[in-house]
């Protein structure tokens, strides 16, 4: 059964989805609306030569900086260009780092590369929640609707800063380890324990026990009967297996993919044990030994 563990592994991650879905959005809709930019500072300057009351300034054959001192408007026609000196430049400066933004962003979901984030942008790490992540997708979606855009632009925006804000509160509600519970490492850990088709019940303990002493394993508990159908079964293909596997790693995942749980002893010594000083009586007493011998 899914325990509170894997109901979060899950939200966390269909919140992650949607999140590189409104980036990818805002990225083809910055491209778009770059692009008709563009078009429309063209068509601007285009216009701005036949008419005797814009005047166009042109350093080079491709400059876009447009004199408007004398036009009546604020913004390019069907842009979000400014109608100043160099309102071209910035605007599609703008989109460009936009664009990159959301680029990182998306590497940041997909958690790739991690050491590369967890050195130079800590905050977009694994280390930290999903609260900065949140701020910095809530900005990007407010960049983009202060301006006047299409459709398109405007609805990848505003589902972006909606992301946004939720990213904020989950971030708030568990912090640091967000990013750790929506991790595939917690997947493992979505349930009770290891479940495996055809058995009920939680997993058991396996039982070694030595040639000589009392305690009594399940196969022998198979052999005389008192196991029965697929734990029957089972359990000859574990005796069967048991021989190649020995008590290493491969032993340990075979035991726990038939739901068994093997537990470990605990240390018996510390760690370190301080070494024994030879004093000088010692030395006499081992001296004197050697002198009986002889």
């Amino acid at each position: 059964m899914v325990t509170k563990k894997g109901y979060t592994f899950i939200g966390l991650n269909v919140v992650r989805a949607l999140s590189i879905i409104a980036l990818l959005l805002l990225f083809a809709s910055s491209i778009v609306t770059m692009v008709q930019d563009i078009k429309s500072v063209n068509a601007f300057i285009a216009a701005g030569k036949a008419d005797t009351n814009i005047r166009a300034t042109e350093t080079s054959s491709n400059s876009t900086d447009v004199d408007c001192i004398n036009a009546d408007t604020d913004y390019v026609d069907g842009s979000t260009v400014p109608n100043q000196p160099a309102g071209a430049f910035w605007a599609v400066l703008n989109r460009l780092l936009i664009i990159f933004q959301v680029i990182v962003l998306i590497m940041s979901e997909v958690g790739w590369p991690a050491a590369f984030f967890s050195r130079f942008f800590p905050i977009l790490g694994n280390d930290f929640g999903l609260g900065a992540l949140g701020v910095i997708q809530c900005l990007l979606g407010a960049a983009v609707l202060s301006h006047h855009v299409d459709e398109f632009a405007l609805v990848s925006a505003f589902f972006l800063f909606s992301i946004g804000c939720l990213n904020i509160l989950l971030g708030l509600i568990y912090r640091e380890s967000a990013k750790t519970r929506r991790s595939r490492d917690a997947w493992r850990t979505r349930f009770d324990g290891v479940v495996v088709p055809g058995m009920q019940g939680p997993p058991r303990q396996l039982v070694m026990a030595s040639t000589g002493g009392s305690g009594v394993t399940w196969e022998s508990r198979a052999e005389r009967g008192e196991v029965q159908g697929a734990d029957a079964s089972r359990s000859g293909s574990l005796s069967s297996q048991k021989s190649g596997m020995g008590f290493g790693r491969q032993g340990e995942k075979a035991a726990l993919a038939r739901g068994y749980t093997v537990s470990r002893p605990e240390e018996a010594l510390p760690t370190y044990v301080p070494k024994r000083t030879v004093t000088v009586r010692d030395s006499t007493m081992s001296a004197d030994e050697s002198e009986t011998a002889v």
